[in-house]
């Protein structure tokens, strides 16, 4: 068994910031993580980010993604690629896989940043060749350079359904349609312009109500809907090879809950998460949590989450004297709050003040 001071799980854009946060401060720090690259979403992410200077403006995801794990190696820290982590027992304990067999690591503190998983669907025929998530495309298209059709009909309108869509369409396929159950869309005007200019056509208030084909996706039948049921004699018929689904994520909270950290149920981030205070502390004092396994947001908030996470294991460490770290952490809280302002961060913003009061009132919601 091997022993570290603080313990990272999971190698995205929240988990190398936090390492990067703690070994700037002099921790000895190890992330594992069990794909086979670092950077989670990122390297996914070719688009520019856009916001304020500090928080990457104008940078495309993957660059972003290469400049963390540039500041990694120049900062020593050991990353454990290929490696699951199985569980988080008593004592700090962490059980993870690797070439040589099961492996155990004892850690003082240990930061989980698993993120998330993608939400599904269930219709008829969404178990066809071609039904797949918009990560899954995401992933072929950019990181693989592989076409997963040639027509293609996206659900969801949020964000990551908007912009995979655009991707789509650099990487030569036709988007067919961009399907979405709400009577409006749900990511940034930015992205569905972009969209709309290149001819995509927008079904709000639809969803799918079957998909058929011999061997895989061929047609795609839509249905309207009336305050979320369907509309009897509204159906349509799309021709498409390719369906994919940006219906939301799940954190996944599993470690956290292994090691004992309360969980609450808060719907705008997502579902259930590990409740956590102002430094990202869970109620088990040696775990923080980071990025979207404390609420589904964007890579930028993420990476905030991770510094804080970071600066605050490396202060319980007594690596950050206490006056420089309350310092230091209050300017990594205002770039959030500044990242959780305006019209779409509002409600992310009140739901983390909606955590923090539970998790002061000791759970109760």
């Amino acid at each position: 068994m091997r022993e570290v001071e603080i313990l990272i799980i999971g190698a995205g854009p929240a988990g190398l910031s936090a390492g990067i946060a703690a070994a700037r401060r002099g921790a000895k720090v190890l992330i594992i993580d069990e794909n086979q690259r670092p950077g989670g979403q990122l390297f996914k992410q070719i688009h520019k980010f856009f916001g304020s200077r500090e928080h990457n403006a104008g940078v495309r995801g993957f660059r972003i993604g290469e400049q963390l794990l540039e500041e990694t190696e120049q900062l020593q820290v050991e990353v454990l690629l290929g490696y699951p982590v199985y569980g988080i027992f008593d004592d700090h304990l962490a059980l993870y896989g690797s070439a040589d067999g099961v492996q155990t690591v004892k850690a003082k503190k240990i930061i989980i940043a698993t993120g998330a998983n993608e939400n599904n669907l269930y219709f008829e025929g969404s178990t066809l060749p071609g039904v797949m998530t918009a990560g899954a495309a995401q992933t072929m298209v950019n990181l693989h350079h592989v076409q997963p059709g040639s027509r293609v009909v996206m659900v969801g309108s949020g964000n990551v359904g908007l912009i995979v869509s655009y991707q789509m369409l650099q990487a030569g396929m036709d988007v067919v349609a961009v399907v979405e159950a709400a009577p409006a869309i749900g990511g940034y005007g930015v992205h569905a312009n972009k969209l709309r200019r290149a001819g995509v056509p927008f079904y709000l208030s639809h969803t799918i109500n079957r998909v058929t084909g011999e061997g895989g996706v061929q047609k795609v039948e839509l249905v309207e809907l009336d305050h979320f049921q369907p509309v009897p004699g509204t159906e349509k018929v799309l021709e498409a090879d390719t369906v994919c689904m940006a219906v939301g994520l799940t954190p996944m909270i599993e470690l956290a809950s292994m090691a004992g950290c309360q969980l609450a149920e808060i719907p705008a981030l997502g579902g259930v998460i590990p409740l956590h205070d102002e430094d990202m502390r869970t109620s088990n004092p040696d775990v923080y949590i980071a990025g979207d396994i404390s609420g589904i947001e964007e890579a930028s908030t993420a990476m905030e989450e991770g510094r804080l996470a970071g600066t605050a294991a490396a202060e319980a460490l007594g690596y950050v004297p206490a006056g420089e770290a309350a310092a230091e952490k209050e300017d990594i809280r205002a770039r959030l709050a500044s990242l959780r302002s305006g019209e779409f961060g509002q409600k992310r913003a009140d739901a983390k003040a909606q955590i923090l009061n539970y998790y002061h009132q000791g759970g109760k919601q």
